[in-house]
């Protein structure tokens, strides 16, 4: 396992040490709980998914949305909104890039894309998986303080500064999942199949982004 992929993970815990010895971090509630978060999408079916306590104790997430889209009782991609109220050391945001090869999977390929978010710069984290013959293509972003990132060296920069002036961390990582092995998959090309999933992944995170924008708290640079 390439030892890069712990890195943003050893920066993030010497952030958290560094920013616990600076001053006190703020806890600050979201403006609504994450099962808030609304995305209503014509013609599929929302489900809601509990994680379950051993699972939600490791991530350390204070609230959660997690829910399945589904079209004809099968699911066709999931959604997910883990808010931490602060950051300190033992409660932080894991990388999807460390923690996805932990449950077995394996990174193909990563690139940031533009976030459909309609401010400059913003961007998310495409990724690739495959896992025991599946595939999924994932698109997650760290979100909060007024900012979309996907740089997550530049996500660390941001936590100890924020923490510094103004003594808040909070923070929400969100994940869109579309799976790649569906029958319709199976049935058609690989290069349509991915094609086909990046146009829900990027459809979906158009109207996440906005919805979880609603539920968290004002930037403290506003």
């Amino acid at each position: 396992m390439r030892i890069s992929v712990f890195v943003p993970t050893a920066a993030l815990g010497l952030g958290v040490l560094l920013v616990s010895g600076m001053r006190e971090q703020y806890a600050v509630e979201s403006k609504a709980p994450m099962n808030n978060v609304s995305m209503d999408i014509p013609g599929y079916t929302a489900r809601d998914i509990v994680v379950a306590d051993e699972e939600r104790r490791v991530a350390g997430m204070s609230d959660y949305m997690l829910r399945s889209y589904e079209m004809d009782s099968s699911a066709l991609f999931t959604a997910y909104v883990g808010y931490y109220d602060r950051q300190v050391q033992g409660k932080s945001i894991h990388s999807p890039k460390n923690c996805l090869p932990g449950a077995g999977w394996e990174i193909l390929n990563t690139a940031p894309v533009a976030a459909p978010s309609g401010r400059a710069g913003e961007t998310m984290n495409r990724v690739m998986l495959a896992n025991k013959g599946s595939r999924a293509l994932v698109y997650y972003w760290y979100q909060g303080r007024g900012r979309i990132e996907s740089n997550e060296y530049k996500v660390k920069w941001d936590l100890l500064r924020d923490a510094a002036s103004y003594g808040r961390t909070e923070e929400a990582l969100v994940r869109i999942v579309v799976p790649l092995s569906t029958p319709k998959d199976i049935a058609q090309g690989d290069e349509a199949v991915v094609q086909r999933a990046d146009s829900v992944a990027m459809s979906v995170a158009a109207r996440l982004i906005p919805a979880v924008d609603a539920v968290m708290p004002a930037s403290p640079r506003s």
